[in-house]
């Protein structure tokens, strides 16, 4: 064949001809892959069907089952439904619709303007979306200059774009379209509007969820449960943002250029402070609580709350004794295994729940204790000399993931337990149609902590995290509606400061390893941030616990 490529595909190499498109390329392996084929990864890079292959190497397909591909599907079906209700409504009637946060298995979206907002209407745009999906509609991808571009959003009044561009230091924008329907979009798109075939739409609180299947079961709709608590936490979040009048990465850009970041960052610690506060004032005035339960996922930043919420319940005249539930791991050769034959340190048999719940229950009989220490280095539990007894006094401040499973403090009465879930919930958006996933601020958290305090690369703790965040699929997410009281750690300008940290440690990823395409999506997203120093974060700040100088030695 003249003028062809050599392209290996799940390891047999084959001739195609010079400048086919990888469309065409993957049509056969279809027929026998767990999924529909949305990507491909070729030379090292993330590529869409509409690309042409243009030299040798291995192709890795990516299905709507991979974690990619779901993400492609998610993207896909919103510029769908965008299309579908500017379709439906126009442009004079919908001011603006905006994407706002996870909820349950689906989006959260609000809509202003003149256009009445109710089931009604949502089911016209339901059968709309299908109509497009049925058409099968190519999603055409156009490169243009980023003063066309910043033109373009200001012509289309998507003005929270047209600020975000002005801080790029790129010189072109990829603009997505469905026939007359053009958006930006950060990431890779399907080929066209017929790979998005499974979706609903429901009424929720103010606005609507556009629900979308999970990576598990591409062809599935889970049924939509919402989470009130922590939608609440979030929705209270956003509205501090607005407040700021920092909703979108182009509006924190504006205010760190014209007034520096010391205001905002002094109101936002203020935020938090007073949050941690009120949950001070409520274990006291609850008045039987004499163990705080803390959980929540990786980096959240529990080690650091856990101590600021001991210094306001001591300013209330309490006596806490801040306890981690890994000081109760199993001695490492009892450790369990998970599915792939690795250690399990974050299921539940991984603790000595037995032991726990009898020193905590005779520490609440008023029994004096010796409170265990792990040492991390042998893996083995060792007793030196740490002795408790609580009086009225004394309360037990309690951090470990599984603090709300009721299966760790089994022995323990209900009315003694006040349960507190802590995560990072990224209020900020980079526009209106793109959020940041609350796991990339943890990630980024964990990168720069990982590097500072264990000496970890980049590269390994990328590499860890899908380990990670099955784990917390496991063992905190099903608990979290069971807290108390959520908290929101989550800082409105910490990414502009993380920055600073995290891009050498991801620039040092090599492009040959299979971490280097996470790490360049992850290099493209601080593109967005204008950087900040970290000097004037104070000592105990949240942020503290990952870049380091925290006053509490975290």
């Amino acid at each position: 064949m003249d003028h062809a490529v050599k392209l290996t595909i799940n390891g047999e190499t084959r001739e195609f001809p010079m400048g086919i498109t990888y469309k065409e390329v993957v049509k056969e392996y279809e027929k026998t892959s767990p999924a529909p084929v949305i990507l491909v990864i070729a030379g090292g890079k993330i590529c869409e069907l509409h690309k042409k292959a243009e030299r040798d190497g291995e192709v890795l397909l990516v299905t709507t089952k991979d974690s990619i591909g779901n993400k492609t599907y998610k993207r896909t079906a919103c510029l769908v439904l965008l299309k579908a209700i500017y379709d439906l409504a126009g442009k004079e009637k919908v001011d603006k619709v905006v994407l706002h946060y996870s909820v349950g298995s689906g989006f959260y979206f609000t809509m202003e303007g003149e256009q009445k907002l109710d089931q009604a209407f949502l089911d016209q745009v339901k059968n709309r979306m299908t109509e497009l999906v049925e058409q099968k509609i190519p999603v055409k991808k156009r490169s243009v200059g980023t003063d066309e571009a910043i033109a373009l959003f200001h012509h289309h009044r998507m003005y929270d774009k047209e600020k975000l561009f002005r801080y790029r230091r790129v010189s072109r924008v990829n603009i997505y379209s469905i026939e007359n329907f053009e958006d930006y979009f950060y990431g890779a798109m399907a080929y066209d509007t017929g790979y998005v075939p499974y979706f609903d739409l429901k009424l929720y609180d103010e606005g609507f969820v556009l629900i979308l299947p999970d990576a598990k079961a591409p062809d599935v709709l889970p049924e939509f449960q919402p989470q009130e608590k922590i939608f609440q936490v979030q929705k209270d979040s956003e509205e501090w943002g607005r407040k700021l009048e920092i909703s979108t990465v182009g509006e924190l850009n504006d205010q760190i250029v014209s007034q520096g970041i010391q205001k905002i960052l002094l109101m936002q610690e203020a935020i938090q402070e007073s949050g941690i506060a009120r949950i001070a004032e409520q274990i006291v005035k609850a008045g039987n609580k004499k163990f705080v339960m803390i959980a929540g996922p990786s980096s959240s930043g529990k080690t650091t709350f856990s101590h600021r919420l001991s210094i306001q319940l001591a300013a209330h005249g309490m006596k806490p004794h801040p306890i981690a539930v890994d000081n109760y791991f199993v001695n490492r050769e009892h450790t369990p295994l998970d599915e792939f034959g690795e250690k399990d340190y974050e299921c539940l048999e991984a603790i000595d729940v037995e032991q726990f719940n009898k020193d905590m229950l005779a520490l609440l009989n008023g029994e004096r204790i010796e409170l265990p220490v792990f040492n991390f280095k042998t893996g083995q539990r060792e007793y030196k000399g740490d002795f408790l007894q609580l009086g009225k006094e004394d309360i037990l401040v309690i951090e470990g993931i599984h603090g709300l499973n009721d299966k760790l403090s089994y022995a323990l009465p209900k009315e003694s337990k006040f349960k507190i879930y802590i995560s990072a919930l990224t209020q900020l958006n980079i526009d209106e149609h793109n959020r940041i996933p609350t796991t990339d601020g943890r990630l980024i958290r964990r990168i720069v902590r990982d590097a500072r305090t264990r000496g970890t690369s980049a590269k390994d703790t990328i590499a860890r995290w899908p380990s990670v965040r099955r784990g917390e699929e496991k063992n905190i997410f099903p608990y979290q509606e069971e807290a108390d009281v959520m908290f929101n750690s989550a800082l409105i300008y910490e990414l502009a400061c993380l920055k600073v940290y995290a891009e050498p440690l991801l620039f040092g990823i090599s492009k040959e390893e299979p971490e280097y395409l996470e790490a360049n999506r992850l290099l493209k997203f601080f593109d967005y941030f204008v950087a900040v120093p970290s000097e004037e974060v104070p000592n105990n700040s949240l942020l503290r616990e990952f870049i380091g100088g925290s006053c509490f030695n975290t």
